[in-house]
């Protein structure tokens, strides 16, 4: 495990969390914006300099926790140890995002962003070498076949965007070059040709008997507008009304009452339907678990940046139906739910109230819930074993912040 020192500066009012020693400013070409979204319509009563002090501090614990050295390559990944395996692409592609959202606060992002993209690309999909392989041992040995899961590419893609966006693409690595060409290996292998929906990863193929099923976490309108804008590419329209209609049918048609969202479904239009049982992970599959966990987060941000009106009512549905359920406490939030709204597992998981503050953003009705969700978020501390909860977390504080890039 790496540790840096850090400083802290002040430029054009921002607060920069800086390596000892390094110019504070020298990298970073996009400010915080000085609003918050185009199309949030209630934020945290926290003040905002205060809101981005407590993320500075999650963020150095978070380094602290989970960056790691690659094999001996000079690369750096992001340590996954209650996942699978330690390193996995999911892990790799939260991290990029991570390291470019937070630029304007780290001056040392890029290094940390240029580390984690040189394991990326050291480990291709045994399928697309565009790609990359899902998930890696503790020597960085591809495993289960060495193909792809959609998830990892798909933030990897976007992470990319964004450090071009940020840094341009003029250094060690052409981040709009190695964007395009991943955004196509997505739509090449990992978009299903007759739902339009997203695969689970490049090894579900035409007569495999999961090539029907798609994970409603990987469902992100925002990236799916963000590839259209760069690509130009009307197929990235048509992926996103698919994924569109379908978060529709589903809340309207399995879960009226509470708006949750199953962690995988399967088949296409008006037939698209939860699954039942055990599919790919466990006999939750086709309920609110730790994958659908992530969709008030996803479709939240949508609904923040774009005004969409199907993400927009899917986040208000979430919100209202928690809201009441716990009475306002996010403390009484369980870590899986049935679509109706049963609780299976009542332990609190910051995987699945932390995501619930993005939805928050978008209804009017839930300033308290919110204030509430984000003095959870404040007063939470990084725990070493918990990646999953606490790299969720960390990209939600980054959103209810304020700190989210804004799309170009």
């Amino acid at each position: 495990m790496i540790r840096w020192p850090f400083v802290r500066t002040v430029a054009a009012g921002l607060l920069i969390l800086a390596p000892a020693g390094c110019d504070a400013v020298a990298t970073m070409r996009v400010p915080v914006s000085p609003g918050f979204y185009p199309h949030d319509v209630i934020r945290p009563s926290a003040g905002r300099a205060v809101m981005r002090e407590r993320l500075v501090a999650y963020y150095r614990q978070w380094r602290a926790a989970f960056v790691r050295p690659g094999c001996g390559d000079g690369t750096l990944r992001i340590h996954s140890p209650d996942a699978a395996y330690p390193a996995i692409a999911e892990a790799q592609g939260y991290g990029l995002v991570i390291a470019a959202s937070m630029a304007s606060l780290d001056a040392d992002a890029r290094r940390l962003f240029d580390g984690i993209l040189g394991f990326v690309l050291a480990h291709p999909s045994s399928n697309d070498a565009d790609l990359m392989a899902a998930e890696l041992d503790a020597r960085c040995v591809e495993r289960d076949g060495g193909d792809s899961a959609t998830d990892g590419d798909l933030d990897i893609a976007y992470a990319l965007l964004l450090a071009d966006r940020t840094w341009g693409s003029t250094g060690t690595h052409d981040y709009r070059g190695l964007a395009l060409r991943r955004i196509a290996a997505v739509k090449r292998s990992n978009v299903n040709r007759d739902s339009s929906l997203l695969l689970l990863g490049d090894w579900s193929t035409p007569g495999s008997p999961l090539y029907g099923t798609s994970r409603t976490s990987d469902w992100n309108p925002v990236y799916f507008r963000a590839f259209r804008a760069v690509t130009g590419d009307p197929a990235w329209t048509e992926i996103a009304a698919a994924h569109r209609a379908a978060v529709d049918r589903l809340q309207r048609s399995f879960s009226p009452r509470t708006g949750l969202m199953p962690d995988f479904v399967r088949g296409t239009g008006v037939g698209l339907t939860p699954v039942a049982g055990r599919v790919l992970e466990t006999a939750h599959d086709g309920d609110f678990g730790f994958n659908a966990c992530r969709t008030p987060w996803r479709l939240g941000l949508d609904a923040l940046l774009s005004g969409d009106a199907v993400s927009t009512a899917a986040a208000r549905r979430m919100t209202g139906w928690f809201r009441s359920v716990t009475g306002g406490d996010p403390g009484r939030i369980g870590s899986g739910y049935t679509l109706a709204g049963t609780a299976y597992r009542a332990e609190s998981d910051n995987a699945f109230w932390a995501p619930l503050a993005v939805a928050a953003m978008a209804d009017p009705d839930a300033q308290q819930w919110l204030d509430a969700l984000w003095q959870r978020l404040a007063t939470a501390e990084v725990d070493p074993g918990d990646y999953f909860g606490d790299t969720l977390q960390l990209q939600v504080m980054i959103v209810v912040s304020g700190n989210y890039p804004l799309p170009a």
